[in-house]
């Protein structure tokens, strides 16, 4: 993974629970202390270590740190200057997730080594759709569910989400979102 990744979850922790927290768990997960760089490859087992080793510090389980980061990555990266990009891919949360894998395609033209992971929509009606998500890496549902909870702040609407892991024909997450627009004051 991109050191973006894990500059986040450094920026996470740091602010939600302050820096001697980030020391530990960076210790935890047996990293030096240097820098992540934003540009730069790490191996995806660095983030699952700091992942794991958050789970023990903050005495948390993995879904909920995942979950928090997903809900985090929203903020992290509009401030982080991907903003404009975010609001182009998009001006409602269900054109927002069809339009998911470009936005990634996007991103790739600076990463050139990011392996994004694919979504795809359907089942849409005018208050609900499916969202598919393949990835290559395993354990990572959580987080979409927290980027998902972020896009309800976004796009200023209530979602339901129920999560399935399907296995067949190619095995992949499922989330069944419906959405209601809250009523005005």
């Amino acid at each position: 993974m991109y050191g973006l990744i894990n500059k986040a979850v450094e920026g996470l922790v740091r602010q939600r629970f302050g820096d001697a927290t980030w020391h530990r768990i960076r210790e935890g997960a047996g990293l030096a202390d240097e820098p992540f760089l934003s540009m730069e490859q790490y191996p995806d087992e660095t983030t699952y270590a700091l992942v794991g080793a958050a789970t023990r510090e903050l005495g948390a389980s993995s879904d909920d740190i995942l979950k928090e980061f997903g809900r985090f990555w929203m903020t992290y990266t509009a401030e982080l200057g991907y903003g404009e990009l975010l609001r182009s891919s998009g001006k409602t949360l269900p054109e927002f997730l069809r339009n998911l894998d470009a936005l990634h395609t996007r991103v790739q033209m600076s990463m050139n080594h990011l392996r994004p992971p694919s979504f795809s929509v359907t089942d849409e009606t005018s208050s609900s759709l499916v969202l598919h998500y393949y990835s290559s890496r395993a354990g990572l549902a959580p987080l979409v569910l927290g980027i998902l909870e972020a896009l309800q702040d976004r796009f200023q609407v209530k979602l339901e989400m129920r999560h399935e892991r399907v296995d067949a024909p190619r095995p992949h997450d499922v989330f069944h979102l419906k959405w209601t627009e809250p009523k005005a004051a």
